[in-house]
């Protein structure tokens, strides 16, 4: 991952300051935010010159402050929105503030699952995990048997004929999930996707995760508000340590795959936490911002 910033300059915690990505190798940057800008109200920005990479079959979680502009960053990657100041470039496919055409450049190209299920309660779980298949056009019987064909691998053999509101929490996002990765998008965006769950049922899904992406190895782009979750899963952690967002700061995860949530209590897991704490509380202190 490529960066202007300086090493951070502490051993063991691999912390570096995002810039420009010229560094990334081409061939793997599946998606380059280049000193994006936006905002909703005239001299209010909630991203102020940022600048990121995602590579390819990557997973890289996000942490910053309420409000800070994590689910607006989402909209501007998946093409709901457009900045208004630098450009982001999608496998090649690049828009920025002045490009003719640009909204069409990402729309439709990257998956997106937000906080909530949205199951639609009148369809039974194969049919709300082809919907997105669907929508694109593709047959309902063509999709439906594509849905069918990954169940087993997503724990959900046996739900086909059930109904959302026969479902614990877990297996929603599980349903919910599948439909995302159906969609056939080499970049996921998964906000805050089990923000809702007990602490339990959490855990299991977050090893359920691991193991799913494991297997499939589509780019993730994960947030969080919870700095065990983002390590566990995560390649690298990129935290926003104020607002507006001006700057990420990059944890690179180190830890060896496959992962387990027996890794949270490993001395290295704990040494990066500190990490990542650290640079929240340094943020919170405005000692970041800049």
């Amino acid at each position: 991952m490529g960066s202007s910033g300086k090493e951070d300059g502490r051993s063991g915690a691999g912390a570096t300051a995002l810039g420009a990505t010229a560094g990334a190798a081409a061939a793997e940057t599946l998606l380059a935010a280049e000193r994006i800008s936006f905002a909703f109200e005239p001299g209010r920005p909630l991203l102020d010159g940022v600048s990121f990479a995602v590579r390819r079959g990557e997973f890289v979680s996000l942490l910053a402050p309420s409000g800070a502009g994590k689910s607006t960053l989402f909209r501007l990657i998946a093409g709901l929105l457009e900045p208004q100041g630098g450009s982001l470039t999608l496998g090649g496919a690049g828009s920025g503030s002045t490009a003719a055409g640009a909204p069409a450049s990402r729309l439709g190209r990257v998956g997106y699952m937000p906080q909530k299920d949205c199951l639609l309660p009148w369809r039974r779980v194969l049919d709300n995990a082809a919907l997105g298949l669907e929508l694109a056009g593709v047959p309902r019987r063509e999709a439906r048997e594509r849905a069918s064909g990954l169940l087993p691998s997503f724990g959900l053999a046996g739900t086909e004929a059930k109904y959302p509101h026969e479902l614990s929490g877990g297996m929603r996002q599980r349903v919910s999930f599948l439909r995302t990765v159906l969609c056939g998008a080499e970049l996921l965006l998964l906000d805050e996707p089990f923000s809702a769950l007990d602490a339990m049922t959490r855990v299991d899904m977050q090893e359920w995760l691991l193991g799913v992406w494991e297997r499939h190895r589509s780019a993730v782009v994960f947030i969080t508000h919870d700095v065990d979750e983002a390590l566990l899963l995560s390649d690298r952690v990129l935290v926003a340590t104020a607002a507006p967002v001006r700057e990420l700061r990059e944890v690179r995860v180190d830890l060896p795959r496959p992962r387990s949530y027996r890794d949270t209590t490993d001395e290295r897991f704990a040494a990066l936490k500190r990490r990542v704490l650290e640079l929240l509380r340094r943020g919170g202190e405005g000692g970041d911002r800049g």
